[in-house]
């Protein structure tokens, strides 16, 4: 009889980790961020804890820690882009002069705009304008990310400018911002 191959001992701690402590993990996140995310994150972590099993400590108590700790990184990490992704709309790559204020009122307008036309764009040009905008990839990494070629991506990157140009030139979506905003000052 042959000894166990490395790869062998490997899957084997970690199904047993995985049996032994998911649950924990998965009732972990659910206390932190409810149970639409828990499985999720739960998975994350798992995830990390396959790549990383080595330096997970043997101990039982330990590893469970070890675990929440690096459940709740990603849960942090989780956080931290969904804050970034909603930050998106509303943030401009160019500076203002403070002086000039008609400047401001065109910044500010646009900035309504913009966070008034963001949710109206369907998911793929969301995340099409935001890799190109907020994660700064180049078509061909854009293109990797959503598993397109970087032909494809470009052209979903010309679509999704053009459906947010439209959306923020629609005389009525900005009218009522505007009107909005100034009744309320």
């Amino acid at each position: 009889m042959r000894p166990p191959s490395d790869d062998t001992l490997r899957a084997s701690r970690f199904r047993d980790l995985y049996e032994t402590t998911h649950a924990d993990v998965v009732r972990f996140v659910h206390r932190r961020a409810g149970p639409e995310v828990a499985d999720d994150v739960a998975h994350e972590a798992f995830l990390v804890a396959w790549r990383r099993l080595d330096d997970i400590p043997v101990e039982h108590g330990a590893a469970r820690a070890w675990l929440f700790t690096t459940a709740r990184n990603c849960l942090l990490s989780d956080r931290r882009w969904a804050a970034r992704r909603d930050a998106l709309p509303i943030r401009l790559a160019a500076e203002r002069d403070d002086t000039d204020t008609e400047a401001v009122d065109r910044e500010v307008s646009l900035r309504l705009d913009l966070q008034a036309a963001w949710p109206r764009l369907l998911p793929d040009q969301q995340e099409a304008l935001s890799l190109a905008i907020w994660d700064d990839l180049s078509s061909a990494e854009a293109g990797r990310v959503l598993g397109i070629s970087a032909a494809a991506y470009r052209i979903r990157l010309h679509r999704a400018r053009g459906a947010l140009r439209r959306l923020i030139d629609t005389p009525a979506s900005s009218a009522i911002f505007r009107t909005t905003t100034a009744t309320e000052s």
